[in-house]
């Protein structure tokens, strides 16, 4: 979509230490890794009065472009464009909860132009010799529900490592879904098939957010994104 990206001269783990340096618009940026840089985007816009911006986005699904169904080191590494759809990666996800404490946001918009979002006060995402479990409290309701605590505890799922509690088979093989935090199966699926608002509600393929509609609706967009806290 060709914005470019800016180079961060001071050291910088998170969009929150973009944020510290002065750089205050949105966008793509690089920051520090054990591994070398990385791209992330930064959502540095305030969405109410009393917040503030400066969050690292971890997922996005805007526009269908990227194919979210990938195997496991696909999600381990990350994928997608920085600057549309994309997933950040486990590894990077878990190396930044780990180093500190954060806060999680899913803004969500349907395809007549609603939005709601869901905020939950603490997220973490163990290591890799945990299954990358996800660890998610503290919900505060932006109109969308909860459809997340569901699978809290879990570990990371996808089509090629069933780590799912359903006893089915794989979350993501059966139903074609992207990878995620399965139980058995979810009430959300962020990485599932875009199907550009063609759906009843009743397709469980579908990326969805199930307590906004009581449905498994197709979102137009979801965005997950973090904020260091302390």
């Amino acid at each position: 979509m060709g914005t470019e990206v800016v180079k961060v001269e001071c050291f910088a783990t998170d969009c929150s230490d973009i944020f510290s340096s002065g750089k205050t618009d949105s966008g793509v940026y690089a920051v520090s890794s054990v591994n070398g840089p990385v791209q992330v985007y930064c959502d540095m816009v305030p969405s109410g009065q009393n917040e503030k911006g400066h969050w690292t986005v971890i997922l996005r699904r805007m526009d269908g472009e990227v194919n979210f169904f990938r195997p496991w080191d696909s999600y381990k590494q990350g994928f997608g464009n920085k600057d549309g759809e994309y997933w950040l990666g486990l590894e990077f996800i878990h190396l930044l909860t780990l180093r500190n404490q954060y806060q999680l946001k899913v803004d969500l918009e349907d395809f007549d132009g609603a939005k709601a979002y869901a905020l939950y006060e603490s997220f973490s995402v163990g290591s890799e010799a945990t299954g990358y479990k996800l660890h998610v409290s503290g919900f505060v309701d932006g109109g969308a529900g909860d459809s997340l605590s569901y699978q809290h505890g879990m570990k990371f799922t996808t089509f090629d490592k069933d780590q799912d509690l359903w006893e089915g088979g794989s979350c993501a093989s059966k139903w074609s879904m992207g990878g995620f935090w399965y139980n058995n199966c979810d009430h959300t699926n962020p990485t599932g098939l875009y199907y550009w608002g063609k759906d009843d509600g009743t397709l469980v393929t579908t990326v969805n957010w199930y307590y906004w509609k009581n449905a498994r609706k197709s979102l137009k967009s979801i965005t997950m994104k973090i904020r260091r806290v302390m």
